[in-house]
């Protein structure tokens, strides 16, 4: 008899327990990986939902204004390019090449540049320029102004001028400090920067 009542106490705790099963499946309570999986869903419906648009009423400026008219622009490119400029510019004024300096100097610079080389003419002095080391270029703004972009480089430099004139020769180890503000029109097919304006800076 007792054998009897212990399988059908048995019995019952079982259906009990299948029942128990049945409801609240096999974990019970909150479990570690809850907590984990939890943690994780705002980042998950974050990650759905993708960049946040940019707000329509806020202007862009500065470098951020210029990559958003145009995309292709590479900052290091940029001023890989400017200290090759900056070369050709400093050799050219120097030398007198006007022809080099009509495609690199916007109109007002070059007519600044101009009266320079021809008051040097105008005494018999020739000039040449040998760079010490290769020039620095650090980027200092960039802006945009309707379609006009404009970027100001600060160049840092050493070079060492000769000179030829009715006194004799001579020799000067110059180190300068300026600005330069190069401008392009982004809506022109030419890709070239012009130099447009430049300005002594501290070393």
């Amino acid at each position: 008899m007792q054998v009897l009542e212990l399988i059908i106490f048995g019995g019952l705790a079982a259906i009990v327990l299948y029942q128990l099963y049945s409801v609240l499946g096999r974990r019970v309570g909150r479990q570690p990986e809850d907590a984990a999986a939890e943690a994780a869903k705002p980042a998950a419906r974050i990650a759905d939902r993708g960049p946040e648009p940019a707000d329509e009423g806020v202007a862009l400026t500065g470098l951020a204004a210029l990559k958003a008219l145009d995309p292709a622009f590479d900052p290091s490119r940029f001023l890989h390019g400017a200290k090759g400029a900056y070369e050709m510019i400093v050799r050219a004024f120097a030398t007198a090449d006007r022809d080099t300096l009509k495609k690199l100097l916007a109109p007002g610079v070059m007519a600044s540049f101009d009266s320079a080389i021809a008051a040097r003419e105008t005494e018999g002095v020739t000039e040449t320029v040998e760079f010490l080391h290769a020039p620095r270029a650090d980027m200092e703004k960039a802006d945009v102004v309707g379609d006009t972009a404009s970027v100001v480089v600060r160049f840092l430099a050493e070079f060492r001028s000769r000179t030829k004139g009715p006194e004799g020769e001579g020799v000067d180890d110059r180190r300068t400090a300026e600005l330069w503000t190069f401008e392009r029109n982004l809506k022109s097919p030419d890709p070239n920067w012009m130099l447009t304006h430049v300005d002594a800076a501290e070393a």
